[in-house]
């Protein structure tokens, strides 16, 4: 049973010039180091302090621009990887969009929920995101700007936001909404 590392920002999503973010990591393992990488290359290394070390971004730039991995490490010998988590550094030109969530911040287990990300643009799409995945949750588009979760169980408490981008020439980006928790009961 070899360990496994989760990797994710805090907070998620694309992250303007001057901004800041943390790339986390978390392994079950109590022995080892973290090591960051950037772009495959070795990158910083953390003592590990109970299970998770925090790389802090800030001030950010086009250099801190590309994907980031994690290693979990015991001297010279990988005990795991984490999956890649992409840093990206844009200006925000779009409008701040807002999440909302129905029926409301807490249900109960088994419940339907609805996330919808509402921005005053006539094309964007969204992206929503969960604290501590690697990856967006859902994307929203105009022709479907609510994410729908079925069955909600306590693996989908958390804190939510959203963030929106139009795709013309080049990417252009929104800063990320309000947080919204999410409580399963």
């Amino acid at each position: 049973g070899a360990p496994t590392i989760s990797i994710f920002l805090k907070p998620p999503g694309v992250i303007p010039p001057g901004g800041s973010t943390t790339i986390c990591c978390s392994c079950q393992g109590d022995n080892g180091n973290f090591v960051l990488y950037k772009k495959g290359h070795q990158f910083r290394t953390l003592q590990l302090r109970g299970s998770r070390a925090e790389f802090s971004i800030s001030n950010a730039t086009q250099e801190d621009t590309g994907p980031y991995s994690c290693h979990y490490m015991d001297g010279d010998t990988v005990l795991a990887r984490s999956e890649t988590v992409e840093v990206m550094v844009q200006e925000f030109c779009l409008p701040k969009p807002a999440l909302s969530v129905l029926p409301g911040h807490e249900v109960p287990a088994g419940s339907y929920v609805n996330f919808r990300c509402t921005i005053a643009h006539s094309s964007a799409g969204c992206f929503l995101y969960l604290e501590g995945r690697v990856k967006p949750l859902g994307l929203l588009s105009k022709e479907q700007d609510d994410f729908n979760l079925a069955h909600v169980h306590k693996g989908y408490e958390g804190r939510y936001s959203c963030q929106c981008f139009t795709k013309g020439a080049s990417l252009e980006w929104s800063a990320v909404s309000k947080t919204l928790d999410l409580v399963v009961r």
